[in-house]
This record gives structure tokens, sequence and C-alpha cells, in this order.
């Protein structure tokens, strides 16, 4: 994936559009290093179609309009796979963030549950 994924991703788990993203983004008035502007609507649609490479001084303007840390722009982990977790990624991860705080116990009875409604799922299919 991308950064430019990435970031049409977390746009659509925000419910953003790409012209709310670059009106947005334009509002917190980035500067680029070669010219001291910002960049223009059509450049910032190419960074989201992928067809230019997004800017380093932007990575923290965008962060900040998406609501999350500069590094997440560049995780792509398992997090990311799968069509259930575009749909529910926020949730999803906020829990992988509280799993930490739970007692070994709960972990291995959230386990045995999951596992249960694996089973379900996959009786179900058949």
């Amino acid at each position: 994936m991308q950064v430019s994924e990435k970031i049409n991703y977390l746009l659509a788990e925000q419910g953003l559009t790409k012209r709310e993203f670059a009106r947005t983004l334009l509002a917190l008035e980035p500067k680029l290093n070669g010219t001291g502007k910002p960049p223009s609507k059509s450049t910032i649609y190419g960074y989201l179609n992928g067809g230019r490479e997004i800017k380093i001084k932007l990575i923290p303007y965008i962060a900040e309009l998406l609501s999350i840390p500069e590094q997440e722009l560049f995780e792509f982990g398992i997090k990311y796979a799968s069509s259930y977790n575009y749909q529910h990624s926020k949730e999803i991860r906020e829990i992988i963030d509280l799993l930490q705080y739970l007692p070994q116990t709960k972990i291995i009875e959230l386990k045995e549950q999951l596992l249960r409604h694996k089973t379900l799922h996959a009786e179900k299919l058949i």
C-alpha cells in the first residue's frame, strides 16, 4: 500500500471527500520548500491519485487533518488487510490499542469467544 492509498483509506474511514481534504489541507496553509507556497488543488489531487509523490513537508499537515500520528501514514499492517477491517477499521484499531490493558485471563476468554464466532461463521458458509 502506498501512502496515497493509506490517505484515501483514512478519508473513506472518516467520511471525507477528496474535495473536503484538499480544501481543509489548504486552509492549514502548508508551505512547500521549493516555492514557499501551498500546493495547488490539482497537485493535492495528484497526491491522492498516486500520480505525484507527496512532499515530506506536507506529512504533519496531513496527519493533523486526519487526526492521526504521522507514523500511521506509513503503517500498512494486517489491520488493513480485509474488507471487514476496511468497514470497521477505526473500532478494530481502538480495540488493538486497548488490548494491552486487558488481563491475561480476559485475553484467553476473548480468544475463545472469537474462535467460537469464527466457527459459527464458517458453519453459515457451508
